[in-house]
Formats: structure tokens, C-alpha cells, sequence
């Protein structure tokens, strides 16, 4: 971004105003693209690599969530869900994976898994009427054979409570 203001400034210097404006435009598109996707993609990387601790650090650097574009939105609240889940948070995974239900994600697949790890969360509270919605709207989405195996489980677990 700081090229762009620079190239700006000596184009408007050499009275180049077209050029000017062109990198005006790229410093702006930069700045807009930095509050719109952030640093996510950057902690989706760590997530990958199971490193938790620097995930969560990158995804703390982004100091309004709701600023970012909605299909980033659901990957920002669905990594914090799952470190949440990782630290044995549940209240604050719960929370989270309720917010990433509401936004976009990869494919219905993976919005099904959120809705298991929603459904798994209710029975852990013994809330089975609960846990049962989750997996009926998760039957709808999952598209893995691994994911309507895990509803299957859940679902015996929901019905024995």
C-alpha cells in the first residue's frame, strides 16, 4: 500500500493524474481487501497445521469481525469454534458455531459438519430435542458418507437420552 501512495505522490508531482488515480484506486482496493478478508486465510493456514496457539494469535489481530465479507465471516467463527473445542471450551465453541451456521462456508458439507459439532454439543447438555433439530437440518447438507456415519452415531445417542 505504501508503493501505491508513493507512485501516487510522485505521479502527482509529474502532474500524471491518470496515473495518479490508478494507484490511488490500488492503495484503496488494497486497504478495502485487507478490512474485507483480513488475516484469515493466514490462520486458516496455522488451523491447518494444528497449530492452535498461532491461529488463534492471528485471529485475534482482527479487531471487528463483523467487517469481514460474509464467506470469511463463517471461516473466521468456525476456526474459533474449533479451538474453543480443542480447549475444552464448549460454552464459547457452542457460540461460535452458532454465529458459523448463519454465514456461508466451503459447500452444504461443511456447514453440516457445523451443525454436527452443534448437534454432539447439545448432547453433551443432555438437551435431546435440541440435538435432534441440529441433525435434521444436518441430514439435509451432509454429502460425505464420514458425515451421515457421525449423524447416524449422534442420532442413536439423541434417541437413548
Amino acid at each position: 500500500m505504501a508503493v501505491f501512495a508513493i507512485s501516487a505522490l510522485v505521479s502527482l508531482y509529474f502532474m500524471q493524474y491518470q496515473l495518479a488515480a490508478i494507484a490511488g484506486c490500488l492503495g484503496a482496493f488494497v486497504l478495502y481487501t485487507h478490512y474485507k478478508h483480513s488475516s484469515v486465510l493466514l490462520a486458516s493456514k496455522y488451523f491447518k497445521d494444528a497449530d492452535y496457539d498461532r491461529a488463534e494469535k492471528v485471529l485475534n489481530e482482527i479487531a471487528n469481525p463483523d467487517r469481514l465479507a460474509r464467506n470469511r465471516r463463517g471461516y473466521y467463527e468456525f476456526m474459533r469454534a474449533n479451538i474453543a473445542l480443542q480447549r475444552e471450551d464448549f460454552e464459547t465453541a457452542e457460540f461460535h458455531f452458532q454465529i458459523a451456521s448463519r454465514f456461508p462456508l466451503g459447500g452444504k458439507n461443511d456447514k453440516a459438519f457445523v451443525l454436527i459439532h452443534l448437534a454432539n454439543l447439545a448432547l453433551r447438555k443432555k438437551d435431546a430435542e435440541r440435538a435432534k433439530a441440529y441433525i435434521e437440518k444436518a441430514k439435509e447438507m451432509a454429502a460425505s458418507s464420514r458425515a451421515q456415519e457421525i449423524i447416524k452415531i449422534i442420532e442413536k445417542e439423541a434417541n437413548s437420552l
